[in-house]
């Protein structure tokens, strides 16, 4: 049946003329999986769809033989040292593939799972929009919001000769921040230099010792150019030490003091940006400061992730039915070695506020749970007295929540974090609000905007706004290059289907055919050229309403100078291809084989083809004559608000086949899989095995 099939449905070029040799791929005795010892040529910088039934071998055919093989050569070309870094994949069983380029896979299936993995990161987006706020932006004062404008050696002169007299101060010149690095040469240049002492990371030195540094920690140092006591007549003094600072340290100095009223504190000033009314200076703008993954730019408290761990008091006190003696404090009634002493403490604090433990934890006063949970100011009383003894302990309360807190934060224990983890849930970091920057960070701005407002808005939204963007003269010289790799990537995104997706968005929470087209859009903006590019299954999740943004984009790729490869059922893209190979005619052992090969044209007259059949309309998926009726019963989802959902109210019937569909991005998968199957499982958790056979309302 193949050779038959194939004596109707010849190879063509272009012109209909078959296509040379050089022009293809060659594959011959292909024997992977079902494979059945498959002989093809495929056209090269042609858009290839490969279709038939499912198991035909189709991904047999593309990933595990053409992909393999492109890849394993091209690793083996490389040196010994380079291949020690690289996966190689293992020969395919096949006789002899001609023709291959460098072969790169893009396929279905989410492969970020690091929380720190955005959209724009991703993309590379979000290297742009470093680089255009490092380069373009304004810093403001991220306390008045004024813009910061330079600060004058006089001016820092000034604010130390105001502080108190008496306060003791240093005046550094931070020649290394955050560095990592052993910076001998820099120490002994210090010494070459007439200086006595550094500080280095945090500690001062003579330079007559001997200072070892761990060449793979970063550290701090800090030239210690003077040291003064605050009094009258120091102003030439002064003036000389801070200009001395700002030569060594580019325009930077740290002043450490110790005021009279004996609090310490250190500034960091430069002479480059500080806010003259609040007094806070800010280093010199560079990309880093931008990027959550480095400690220049990342919020302190959660680290860039934007979220934190912390107690959750739903699961502190999961039934506030229960009284305190019934065990309404989960944590401290988990083992029964922990019930004896926070248990007299909770009945002591209950004594002490005169309320009963045996009361329901939703009927005690708001002060008492408050007490109980974050802890107490003032002094109660713990004594107990016994048959075996007693003791008697007058201290604040140090409540559930800072006890769990702490006990996390300070035990070395897998089995006390495990046992406390139940308790803890993530939640929004409070510091930056999600934001994941520095506060310094989110105050420059550019176009009224600050980077993170822009990650926030859709492409789309983000697309208009760069295209709209105006710049200064001399901003837009600056910027002209980055904002065109800005707008172009973008656009890619735009073109795939992915409009509605935020920069900010976490890779991790994509779908499969987000994370594949994101990963397309990408290979577009890299320029790559003489390339071989193996898809699968692009179309998957996009609506079909935004299929022809998609087959655009595969012909952007292919127009590039590279050969386009793609798994594929959909009906518009089997039209569109330049050549398609349709394998089976069934699946698994029944499989293997072209079917027929050939423009979409030649495929359609081939009888043998079902692919061919469906598209020219003989066969057709008929619409059943009579639907199921419902049951009766029903799950209602009331105020479902994840992600974007608006607030929806949605009664699902039971007992019928359920079709959820809507455009890419309408919010089907955070309707079902992101808020139904969640509550339904709680309720199957709490209630039982039967509870999610019945309708209930979330």
């Amino acid at each position: 049946m193949q050779a038959k099939t194939r004596s109707k449905t010849k190879s063509t070029g272009a012109n209909g003329a078959p296509p040379s040799l050089h022009d293809c791929i060659v594959i011959k005795g292909a024997r992977e999986h079902n494979l059945q010892n498959l002989n093809v040529t495929i056209p090269r910088n042609k858009l290839v769809v490969i279709t038939g039934l499912s198991g035909s071998g189709k991904s047999s055919l593309a990933f595990d033989t053409i992909y393999a093989e492109g890849q394993r050569r091209y690793v083996e070309s490389l040196s010994a040292y380079a291949r020690q870094f690289l996966e190689m994949m293992e020969k395919p069983d096949v006789d002899l593939i001609e023709g291959l380029s460098p072969a790169i896979s893009i396929e279905q299936k989410t492969t970020h799972r690091n929380p720190r993995s955005t959209v724009g990161t991703v993309t590379e987006v979000y290297d742009y929009l470093r680089l255009l706020f490092a380069r373009v932006g304004t810093p403001h004062c991220h306390k008045c919001g004024k813009p910061i404008q330079s600060q004058t050696p006089q001016a820092i002169v000034d604010s130390i000769l105001a502080l108190p007299e008496g306060a003791k101060v240093q005046i550094l010149a931070p020649i290394v921040r955050q560095r990592k690095g052993t910076y001998q040469k820099a120490i002994d240049d210090v010494k070459r230099r007439g200086f006595v002492r550094v500080r280095v990371d945090g500690k001062v030195y003579s330079v007559e010792d001997t200072i070892e540094l761990e060449r793979y920690v970063k550290h701090d140092i800090d030239v210690v150019v003077d040291r003064i006591v605050i009094k009258s007549g120091l102003q030439t003094r002064v003036t000389d030490s801070v200009e001395t600072s700002l030569t060594l340290a580019d325009g930077i100095i740290r002043i450490a003091m110790d005021l009279p009223d004996g609090t310490s504190r250190e500034v960091l000033q430069s002479e480059h940006f500080a806010c003259v009314d609040c007094g806070i200076s800010s280093e010199e703008l560079a990309p880093r400061m931008f990027s959550f993954n480095n400690p220049h730019g990342a919020c302190p408290e959660c680290t860039g992730l934007g979220t934190t761990m912390e107690v959750d008091v739903d699961l502190v006190v999961p039934d506030a039915n229960l009284s305190i003696a019934q065990g309404a404090i989960k944590p401290w009634n988990i083992h029964r070695v922990l019930d004896g002493p926070y248990r007299r403490a909770l009945r002591s604090l209950c004594h002490h506020f005169e309320e009963g433990e045996h009361t329901p934890w939703c009927d005690l006063s708001e002060n008492l749970q408050q007490a109980i949970l974050y802890g107490t100011e003032a002094i109660v009383d713990f004594s107990y007295g016994n048959e075996r003894g007693g003791g008697e302990w007058l201290r604040a309360f140090e409540g559930v929540i800072p006890n769990i807190t702490r006990r996390m934060k300070d035990t070395e224990s897998n089995w006390v974090r495990d046992t406390f983890a139940e308790f803890m849930a993530t939640k929004t970091c409070s510091v930056c609000k999600g934001a994941r920057l520095r506060p310094e960070s989110r105050s420059v701005l550019v176009g009224k905007q600050n980077i993170m407002d822009v990650t926030g808005m859709s492409i789309r939204e983000a697309l208009e706004f760069f295209q709209s963007l105006q710049l200064t003269e001399t901003q837009q010289l600056i910027a002209v290059r980055i904002l065109k790799e800005i707008r172009e990537r973008l656009g890619f995104l735009v073109n795939v289907g992915l409009d509605y997706l935020s920069l900010d968005r976490n890779a991790g929470t994509l779908s499969g055919g987000e994370s594949q087209r994101i990963r397309l859009a990408t290979q577009i903006g890299s320029g790559l050229t003489g390339v071989l590019y193996v898809l699968d299954e692009p179309s998957i999740g996009l609506h079909q309403r935004d299929n022809k943004k998609l087959i655009v984009t595969l012909d952007r790729l292919r127009d590039l100078g590279n050969t386009v490869i793609v798994v594929e059922h959909d009906e518009e893209t089997i039209r569109a291809a330049d050549y398609v190979l349709d394998l089976g005619p069934g699946a698994g052992v029944h499989g293997g084989r072209v079917v027929a090969e050939g423009p979409p044209e030649a495929i359609m007259a081939n009888r043998e083809s079902f692919t061919g059949q469906y598209l020219t309309g003989a066969f057709q998926v008929f619409c059943p004559e009579t639907r199921r009726k419902p049951n009766g019963k029903s799950i209602v989802i009331h105020g479902a608000q994840h992600n974007n959902l608006q607030n929806i109210d949605v009664t699902l019937p039971l007992g019928v086949f359920v079709c959820v569909t809507g455009v890419s991005g309408s919010g089907k998968s955070s309707l079902i899989n992101e808020t139904l199957f969640p509550a339904s499982w709680q309720t199957q958790v709490h209630r039982g095995p039967q509870a999610h056979r019945q309708g209930h309302r979330y």
